[in-house]
Formats: structure tokens, sequence, C-alpha cells
């Protein structure tokens, strides 16, 4: 039966409250497309991206129209490039240019797959592949990269922690004339979900099928409004009302996913429910903590208050759909989100106290911008720290930072779009230089041993 007052609830909340669906993400398998010329291998893969996302932009636009549900970006993720590229050998780059093309040609705002999976070691193309990544990047618009360099199960790759420490710097030194954009593409994982419709660190897993549709719903907007009603709620009632508010957002999601799914004769795969801010005003992560109660993002209770909301969200999304997958909970980027970012500025959120926030949310340390004389191994002693609270935790954790390279802390970078702008922000200097070049592998934590 319709609910008059929920059509006109939801009006509100996408007129209103910033309400969106971010992403319909469409996962293509290129393992037949694996040859061992390079050059045929490139051929297949813009063919059959073509081919199964021909009508991906098309078919949420007509979405778009028919349910005026906002869908804000239309994307594609791939398999991990890096097991092409130990087949055919020769120079990954090539894929990445094939990639771009593919992208260009359907007209999809991001392209993911350009990764490796080295959490346990590297085989065939791995080392390739993410040498090859600075380049790539630089050279391409919409392509995205990432690599996994530790699971719970595995332990955490020191050996691919330096290297990528190392390459974020070159990444962001190829492109220091465009605000270092090449490192806001590149993100390095502990536990990364196979299904993750969200750049830049979305992939299409291998135990996924041939073609699949994943979608992304966005809300902070809508959860701060809702909030914003009760000043009177004690911590609990807050906790229910935001769970009631994250079912109503994943609902719209599992019909944006499933309609786009006929449409487009492929799978359902998942909602992921993230509240994936934006830099608009009124579309804030921080400002939801904020009107729960703190002075300002970054301030004492700022990780408990981040845990409730981060919970909250997971058991709500959790009652509208039996799809919920990828990340699902809340996104910290700090570049991204308009109260993140001001709290930066102000000195109220410093990467240490959002290292701790990551421990109860859905990523990690994202989207922050960190001088541009930070070394590579500094660079890699944050990844190795975020790593470990993924790997002892059973979560996601990442970390895509980006080296302002001839910018000094308080000075800024603007990336535009949904990437928005951020400041960049003090880094602890002290050298792990010495941990760093030992290298070899963290072991896996004893509670990873369960079977």
């Amino acid at each position: 039966m319709i609910n008059t007052f929920d059509i006109l609830e939801t009006i509100h909340m996408i007129q209103d409250e910033c309400l969106d669906i971010r992403t319909t993400t469409m996962g293509i398998s290129l393992l037949d497309c694996a040859d061992t010329d390079i050059d045929r291998a490139c051929d297949k893969i813009y063919e059959k991206i073509c081919r199964k996302a021909e009508k991906l932009v098309e078919t949420g636009n007509d979405i778009e129209k028919q349910y005026g549900i906002p869908i804000i970006n239309k994307r594609v993720s791939v398999t991990p490039i890096a097991i092409l590229a130990g087949i055919s050998g020769g120079d990954p780059v090539k894929y990445a240019l094939a990639l771009e093309k593919a992208a260009n040609t359907i007209g999809v705002n991001f392209i993911g797959g350009y990764s490796a999976l080295v959490q346990k070691g590297f085989s065939a193309g791995d080392i390739e592949l993410i040498n090859s990544i600075p380049e790539a990047l630089a050279a391409t618009e919409h392509l995205c990269s990432s690599v996994n360099i530790g699971t719970t199960k595995a332990g955490i790759n020191m050996d691919a922690v330096r290297i990528m420490g190392k390459q974020i710097k070159k990444a962001a030194e190829l492109t220091k004339d465009k605000d270092c954009i090449a490192a806001g593409k590149l993100v390095v994982f502990c536990n990364a979900p196979e299904d993750n419709p969200f750049m830049a660190g979305a992939f299409h897993g291998l135990s996924e099928p041939d073609c699949v549709i994943n979608v992304g719903v966005s809300g902070p907007g809508v959860v701060r409004a809702a909030v914003s009603k009760y000043p009177d709620y004690s911590i609990n009632e807050i906790a229910e009302l935001i769970k009631k508010t994250a079912f109503k957002i994943t609902r719209m999601g599992q019909l944006v996913g499933v309609e786009a799914s006929k449409r487009l004769g492929v799978p359902f795969g998942i909602v992921d429910l993230s509240l994936a801010p934006t830099p608009a005003v009124g579309d804030s992560v921080a400002h939801i903590l904020e009107e729960i109660g703190l002075e300002q993002c970054g301030a004492a209770g700022t990780t408990a208050c981040l845990a409730m909301l981060n919970d909250a969200v997971k058991k709500g999304g959790v009652m509208a759909s039996s799809s919920v997958g990828g990340l699902s909970g809340a996104f910290i980027p700090v570049s991204e989100d308009a109260g993140m970012i001001n709290a930066a500025r102000s000195g109220a959120l410093s990467i240490e106290k959002l290292e701790a926030m990551t421990a109860v949310c859905s990523v990690g340390l994202d989207m922050i911008v960190i001088p541009g004389d930070t070394t590579p191994e500094v660079i890699s002693g944050i990844i190795a720290d975020e790593a470990a609270i993924g790997m002892v935790n059973g979560k996601t954790t990442a970390v895509r930072v980006i080296p302002a390279i001839g910018k000094k802390i308080g000075e800024e970078l603007e990336f535009g779009g949904l990437l928005g702008s951020g400041p960049v922000m003090r880094v602890n200097t002290k050298s792990p230089a010495k941990f760093i070049e030992r290298g070899g592998r963290i072991p896996a934590p004893l509670h990873s041993l369960k079977n």
C-alpha cells in the first residue's frame, strides 16, 4: 500500500537533505580477456567493457528520471589487472590506457580495478603493476587504483607497505601541476572487500559473477536532519532514530539496484549503505557528530559518537536489504566532508585522532592532504599503522593520503567535484625508516585461526 507520508518524506530528503544514490557500479570480470599477447588482451578488455556497460549510464539516467532519485555517479569495476598482467607480461600501462578508453566510450565517471592483491606476497604481474601505478594514474583521468597489502588471515606484507609509500609519493609528484590528483585515485587496503562500489577502492573480486550491479547509497544530511529534530533524546534513543533513518535510505538503494539489474539484464549484487559525505553544505558525517553533541568533530567523545553512528547505520541497513555488502557504515574522508574540512582547518582534528576514529568506522585515513616533503617511509608507516588496525580487528581499513608537493601545513589542495578540497595536515615526521626497511611480513593475529 502506497503511503503518501512516506512519498513526501522521501521527496523532502532528496530536495532539502542531500539524499542520493552515490553510485551504481557495474562489476565486470575480465578473466576471459586474458591473453599472452598484451595488445590482444587490451582489445578484448575494451570490447567486453563496452558491450557489458554500453547502457549503464543511460539506464541510470532513466531510473533517475522515473523515480526522481539522484544517481550521482555511474562507475565500472573490473578484475584486478595484475592478474592479467601476470599472464601477458609487457607494460601494464597499456591496460590502463585500454580501461581509460573504455571509460570514455561508455561515459562513466570512474573505472576501478587497476589493482593488485598482495597480502601474502607477490605473484606474476603484481610488482610490475604496482611499479606502473604512478604513471598509469598520471596518464589517465577516470582510472582508479588499489593495492591490498594485508588481511586478518594473512597478516601484513611489509615489503608491499614499503613499496606503496614510494608509489604514493611518486604519483603525487607526477601530477603536482594538477593538485597531486593521482594520489587521490590510489588507495592501500587491509581486508579489501570484493564487492565495494565506491572509488578509489572498487575492484571486481574473483569470487564475483561475470557481471553484477552494486549500489552505493548516501545520506549524511538525512541523518543529521533527523537527529536535529530531537535535541532532548538520550543516546540510545538517538541510536534507534539513526537506525530507522538508515533503513529508509537503504530501501531506496535496494529499489534502484533491483531496477538497474532488471533493465540491464545482469544480477543484482549488493547495497553498500555507507554514509558517504560530500563537500556540499548539509551533507557531512562530521556535522552528524556535532548534532549529537560535540562542539566540533575531533573533540573528546568523537570516536564514541562515530562508533554509535556506524553501528546504528549497519543495523538499520541490514533490516532493509538482504544484500548488504561492500564497506557499509560511515566514511570520514577529510577533503570530501565539509565538517571534516572545517575541523582540520581549525586544528580540532588531527591525523592521530582520525586514526583512532578509523577503528570504529567503515574505511580509514581517507583523502587526507599531507605536507609535500613527507618521506615515503613516513607514508609507509601510516599505511602499516592503519593496516594493523584492520588486521587485528577483522575489518576493512585503508589509506588514501595525498602528499601536497610544494605545499606546507595550512595550505590547501583543490580537487573539485566530490573530491572537494583539503588543508595540509601535520604529520609526525619522526622516522620509521629502519622498521619499514626490514621488510618481511607481520604474521596474522592468533584470533585469525578460526577453523
